[in-house]
């Protein structure tokens, strides 16, 4: 099964929680490509059966400017698409909190909820990660994709 996971960081928190995502699926003997946004040739994500897209929330509930640049060179909408991001309730309340997650997960029409992470994904949040992988997994053998 091919995986990629394509992110946004500034701060390090997306990064973060793309990393550890790809240390538990290579856990579960998951070949993992990465790809940092805005960097390099973009890849055909059509050639991958699992795709993960994170990003960070920007200027009260907006996508990072990169982020739409990323998706409108995609083009289309890739199926199993899974969204992850980071966060900050200081800037814009529970209201806007990961609102570029939302945004992302009803433009690819995903079939499972985005994970949303407040900043990093250390202590108790690293748990939160781990859950919201094991339930895309299971989604995606629902789906009938090798994992």
């Amino acid at each position: 099964m091919k995986t990629i996971i394509c992110y946004l960081s500034y701060s390090g928190n997306t990064e973060e929680i793309a990393d550890l995502l790809k240390v538990k699926l290579e856990t579960d003997d998951i070949d993992v490509d990465m790809y940092c946004i805005g960097y390099g040739v973009v890849p055909n994500l059509y050639e991958y059966d699992l795709i993960f897209l994170g990003t960070f929330t920007w200027d009260k509930g907006s996508t990072p400017e990169e982020m739409k640049d990323f998706v409108k060179e995609v083009g289309g909408k890739p199926k199993n698409v899974y969204i992850f991001g980071s966060g900050d309730t200081q800037f814009g309340g529970d209201n806007l909190f990961c609102n570029a997650v939302n945004k992302l997960v009803r433009f690819y029409n995903s079939e499972y909820p985005g994970l949303k992470i407040e900043q990093s994904p250390r202590g108790s949040q690293e748990q939160l990660v781990s859950k919201w992988l094991e339930g895309v997994l299971e989604h995606a053998k629902g789906k009938n994709i090798r994992t």
